[in-house]
């Protein structure tokens, strides 16, 4: 009995043992949890934080478009002859503004207008403020949508915000137009990251 009675202490001392064991080793378990959450939350500040706001912001302030019926000029990229053709276009006038924030001149040098169709993305140069006007010459029901063009050249100073209208054009039907995925607009600045800006408010249509 004495034997049986010495045994029965060490086997609740290693009990014991193995249950602090335990509670030891979760508690390490844990603390690594915790300790590795922090880090990746500090290395995310850190990522956000380094990040510099973009030098130039925009807004699209409206858009209209021209679904019409053109005619080709019946002369070929030599000038030769050729006959005219009838062709479905979309002319696309857009008005934005643009506020350059950073602390360096920034000179913009293309505008594109881009849009998502079923077959992919199809995009247009905004037209020179000499083609700009022409539209309007061309087209005299567009003379309410007239305004000051933006040229492409446009330079803006720090602090500067610049407004202005540009115009692009679409070999697009008018089912395909209004069937659009998407409409965003592009600014190329030399030595700077391009801006996009995307439409979603009502387009007018003339």
């Amino acid at each position: 009995m004495s034997l049986l009675h010495q045994d029965s202490p060490t086997e609740i001392d290693d009990a014991a043992r193995g249950e602090a064991f335990t509670k030891g080793s979760s508690h390490v378990v844990w603390a690594s949890i915790v300790a590795a959450v922090l880090v990746s939350a500090a290395i995310a500040a850190y990522v956000i934080s380094g990040q510099k706001p973009p030098a130039v912001t925009g807004e699209i302030e409206q858009v209209s478009a021209y679904p019409h019926l053109a005619e080709t000029s019946g002369l070929d990229a030599n000038g030769a002859p050729m006959p005219k053709q009838s062709v479905e276009q979309v002319l696309v006038i857009a008005r934005v503004k643009l506020h350059n924030q950073s602390q360096q001149i920034m000179a913009l040098h293309e505008i594109l207008t881009n849009v998502s169709l079923q077959d992919g993305i199809h995009s247009s140069y905004a037209a020179t403020p000499g083609d700009y006007d022409r539209v309007f010459i061309a087209y005299p029901d567009l003379a309410d949508l007239r305004g000051k063009p933006l040229p492409p050249e446009t330079v803006i100073d720090p602090g500067q915000t610049v407004e202005g209208d540009f115009v692009s054009s679409f070999r697009l039907s008018k089912p395909d137009w209004e069937g659009r995925k998407s409409l965003t607009f592009s600014f190329g600045f030399k030595y700077q990251p391009s801006l996009t800006l995307d439409y979603k408010a009502a387009v007018s249509e003339k």
